[in-house]
């Protein structure tokens, strides 16, 4: 086993799920250059759904602090948990394994999902922020309607 060893990019990386985990908005975008790749893996007609604004491409340092507080403002917070298993770094490039757990604010329903971040970090910033969901999970605790009808 090789050891690990603490590089910038790792350092950036877990200073900011650190934030995350705080849920200081501001905080959090202090790490995320001006200008950014941010694209998360739902299929482009979801995009920008009133139940879930949160979930859309963004470009720069501002839309990542309005993406934690719209995802902050959806959510139970007391009912949140995530489960990091692991960072996995290459140069600038950084892939976090994991699973939230959260509850939706709008219809009182949990959803698990498992996810991959992949970050980018420049220059001691975050310049790409891709993330893997499961998407469907997410989509089925937003949508109104009972729980076994709401299939997107």
């Amino acid at each position: 086993m090789f050891p690990t060893r603490t590089t910038p990019t790792r350092s950036v990386v877990e200073e900011l799920l650190r934030r995350i985990g705080q849920g200081d908005a501001e905080r959090i975008g202090e790490l995320y250059a001006e200008r950014g790749d941010w694209k998360l893996s739902w299929p482009e007609d979801e995009h920008g759904r009133a139940d879930t604004p949160w979930i859309r491409h963004r470009s720069t340092r501002a839309d990542a602090v309005a993406h934690y507080r719209e995802l902050a403002a959806h959510h139970i917070p007391e009912k949140a948990d995530t489960r990091i298993e692991g960072i996995l770094v290459d140069g600038d490039d950084a892939v976090v394994l994991g699973a939230i757990r959260q509850t939706a604010e709008p219809t009182g329903r949990s959803y698990t999902a498992r996810f991959a971040l992949h970050l980018t970090v420049r220059d001691g910033l975050v310049v790409r922020h891709h993330v893997y969901e499961d998407s469907l999970a997410v989509a089925r605790a937003f949508a109104p309607g009972p729980e076994d009808t709401c299939v997107p």
